[in-house]
């Protein structure tokens, strides 16, 4: 199948007719200096040129072959120019260039089961909630005789973390992108999720100690009821949920971290005893969903929060005009956190920070943990369209070599990034500028964010894999308003807000495992059931005029949805990761 074809398809897809558009060959610059520094070592096989069997036809540059391959994953995402510059770079060094498409205006399980139904997939596929449905519809490649044949793939992890990629079939079809630390861990942002809250509020307040609940929404009331509006007159928005499709995570999932426990998404898991808790019905779930209706009743909840898409999440806190929200980082700083840059809304204090809330102050937080995560729910594939799965398998392996890896995350040196006399990479004010910019990313920045990649140090034992690392470069790169909100708590990162935490055990996350599950099983059955019950009643237990009587009958409904048999197998997978995990010690 061709790439032209290929593209259209996915167009249909996943965006409005009104958006439909071809996509032509792209035909990659000549590079042969871009995006290399000193430090930088070549990777494995890097340019191989053999264009045998490549089902998305071949440019010819002036210098070489370029292979096109096709990807969608099934997240919003922002596509680059056709003539996006690093993209073009890494085709030169590569021999290869994807046409990324996004999931636009459906779920992902919409998107993934209209292409099941088709048969035809392009290239590379992350199927992300549809996953399962890629690999039970027999779409994807095992990838068990490649990965031996690509080095940097095969380091990319340990041999127990390649056996816990095995499905039921005894094979591996996927290849977990993120959360993957090369050496030494650099951690400065927080990607995880928090509550966060403007800077200009703890500002207002001076900067006081805010560890729980309660703390948390009086300082918002408190501010909101002072300074109700932007300095421009825009009325504020003291606080808004994202429930949009998967993302009600950011309404439901609370009372895990309130609790004292780390995000294992979908359950408690006792530390000491190894058992499985559910969160759902714990005495802190009743009093946090009390509080939301409270602050419903007053007006400081957005009553646009069960209904708002995530795009309109988005563009709301774009505006700067919300003054707090829980979130994962990844979910917003990369759209409408740059947005706020751009518009100078840094400068009045419209910037997030997180906050170390838990239900009362003897409770310790355990909101960032260090290490990976391993989510074995979901990641990259290569699919049985792919009539070159050598030469997208050598893409990947290229895209893992230090020089492409510093032209994905730092970009091209001397664009968009320095390198001092000590081989450390730094940037001036305006390549930050340039990199929060969407219409520079999508000219001249191509991350191929949705690829494996590497936080921690790069191989020159100097420099982060990816700038947020960098912790010279990070902090220079703060505002004026977030240095001095870090510097009146004594830190110097967003995690030293938090603090750090060791992952608990084998088993974590947990929430990589119900990603897994389906209604093929009676405890799959069960979640679904009760993520649709969730989908349905929280809203209506946080808006309730009678929260009591709400809540009662939204237990009594969760009840009917059989969550035992869920626990049960989610007890089942803790104990099998504890078991599985000794072997290798």
């Amino acid at each position: 199948m061709k790439k032209k074809h290929m593209v259209n398809l996915l167009l249909v897809i996943v965006m409005p007719m009104s958006l439909l558009t071809g996509c032509s060959n792209k035909a990659a610059a000549d590079t042969a200096n871009a995006g290399s520094s000193g430090n930088s070592q070549s990777t494995a096989d890097a340019g191989s040129t053999d264009t045998s069997n490549n089902n998305a036809g071949d440019v010819t540059t002036d210098t070489k072959e370029i292979k096109e391959f096709t990807a969608f994953f099934a997240v919003p995402g922002s596509e680059l120019n056709d003539d996006n510059e690093i993209q073009a770079m890494i085709a030169e060094q590569t021999g290869v260039s994807v046409k990324e498409i996004w999931l636009t205006g459906q779920t992902a399980e919409e998107a993934i089961g209209t292409l099941v139904a088709g048969g035809e997939y392009p290239d590379f596929i992350d199927g992300g909630d549809g996953e399962q449905q890629l690999y039970e519809a027999g779409a994807l490649v095992a990838l068990d005789d490649y990965i031996d044949q690509y080095p940097n793939i095969k380091n990319f992890f340990t041999e127990q973390e390649w056996e816990a990629l095995r499905q039921d079939d005894g094979h591996i079809y996927w290849i977990p992108q993120f959360s993957n630390i090369k050496g030494e861990e650099k951690t400065c942002t927080h990607n995880d999720e928090a509550f966060w809250i403007q800077t200009r509020v703890l500002k207002w307040a001076g900067y006081p100690t805010i560890t729980t609940m309660d703390e948390y929404f009086d300082l918002i009331e408190s501010y909101n009821e002072a300074n109700p509006t932007m300095e421009d007159g825009t009325t504020n928005i003291p606080y808004t949920i994202l429930c949009d499709d998967w993302r009600y995570f950011c309404l439901e999932n609370a009372p895990q971290f309130l609790d004292g426990y780390p995000n294992d998404g979908c359950c408690i898991v006792d530390p000491l005893t190894q058992t499985v808790i559910d969160y759902n019905t714990t005495a802190t779930a009743n009093a946090y969903f009390k509080k939301l209706n409270d602050e419903y009743q007053k007006g400081i909840v957005d009553p646009e929060s069960f209904t708002q898409t995530y795009d309109e999440y988005i563009a709301k806190l774009s505006t700067g005009r919300v003054l707090g929200m829980i979130d994962q980082w990844w979910d917003f700083a990369y759209t409408a956190g740059d947005a706020i840059k751009q518009a100078g809304l840094d400068e009045q204090g419209c910037e997030y920070v997180p906050l170390p809330i838990t239900i009362s102050s003897d409770v310790t937080n355990k909101w960032h943990c260090s290490g990976g995560v391993l989510n074995v729910a979901s990641g990259l594939s290569v699919t049985v369209s792919c009539q070159d799965v050598e030469g997208a398998l050598q893409f990947i392996n290229d895209l893992l070599g230090q020089q492409v890896h510093d032209l994905r995350f730092w970009g091209e040196e001397g664009v968009d990034y320095l390198v001092d006399d000590s081989g450390e990479f730094y940037r001036t004010d305006e390549m930050r500028s340039n990199a929060s910019d969407a219409t520079y990313k999508a000219a001249h920045l191509c991350t191929y964010s949705y690829f494996p990649q590497y936080l921690g140090t790069s191989d020159d034992g100097i420099n982060a894999m990816n700038p947020s690392g960098q912790g010279s470069e990070f902090y220079d790169g703060l505002s004026d308003n977030v240095k001095e909100c870090f510097s009146a708590y004594g830190c110097q990162t967003y995690v030293d807000m938090l603090g750090t935490v060791e992952a608990p055990g084998a088993w974590y996350p947990m929430w990589s495992f119900a990603g897994t599950l389906t209604t093929a099983t009676e405890g799959g059955l069960a979640n679904t059931k009760i993520t649709e019950l969730k989908h349905e009643y929280l809203p209506k237990v946080v808006m309730a005029e009678d929260f009591d009587s709400a809540w009662a009958d939204y237990m009594t409904e969760y009840e009917d949805c059989n969550p035992q048999a869920y626990l049960d197998e989610l007890q089942a997978e803790v104990d099998r990761r504890v078991a599985e995990a000794a072997k290798y010690q």
